[in-house]
């Protein structure tokens, strides 16, 4: 009885010393220095998916004010992609916790978009800026403020529906 007690126990003291094979450390050090890549690897800023969304958020104004769904629907869908990478990328920051918030007035700029309809289009679009503003102000970047633009950045694009210059 005492020896069949004894096995297991000598067993698993015998691999749990054993030195690891010459493949085994070949693997760990591939791992390792994967790692080590991995690490140092670019990871785009915070700041960099925010001016993303505020260029897209413009385009997509003059998108629908010139009732150009199909050019709003690809801006806001680039909102949307760039808010994702937040989450993937900057998960770990505060600011990034908030933003579900934005999930609904997006659902509903999506619609607006869907449906063709410039009036609820005009009215979600300021409430996504002022749900925007919110957010800024929750997470201490009340100094930041978006609005309405006036005239597009991008004087190399024509928002108009088909027409090219």
């Amino acid at each position: 009885m005492k020896s069949s007690f004894l096995l297991p126990i000598i067993l698993v003291s015998i691999f749990s010393c054993r030195q690891p094979s010459g493949h085994e450390l070949q693997l760990q050090n591939r791992i390792d220095s994967l790692e080590l890549k991995l690490s140092s690897t670019y990871k785009p800023g915070f700041g960099e998916f925010m001016s993303a969304v505020q260029s897209h958020h413009a385009k997509l104004w003059f998108a629908g004010k010139n009732e150009n769904w199909a050019l709003a629907n690809f801006e806001i869908h680039e909102i949307m992609e760039a808010l994702d990478g937040i989450t993937k990328y900057q998960s770990g920051r505060k600011e990034s916790k908030l933003l579900p918030m934005l999930d609904p007035v997006l659902d509903s700029m999506n619609n607006a978009i869907t449906q063709k309809n410039p009036l609820a289009f005009e009215k979600t679009y300021n409430l996504l800026t002022a749900t925007c503003n919110k957010c800024h102000q929750a997470t201490e970047f009340g100094f930041n403020v978006v609005k309405i633009p006036d005239q597009p950045a991008f004087s190399n694009q024509s928002f108009q529906v088909g027409k090219s210059h």
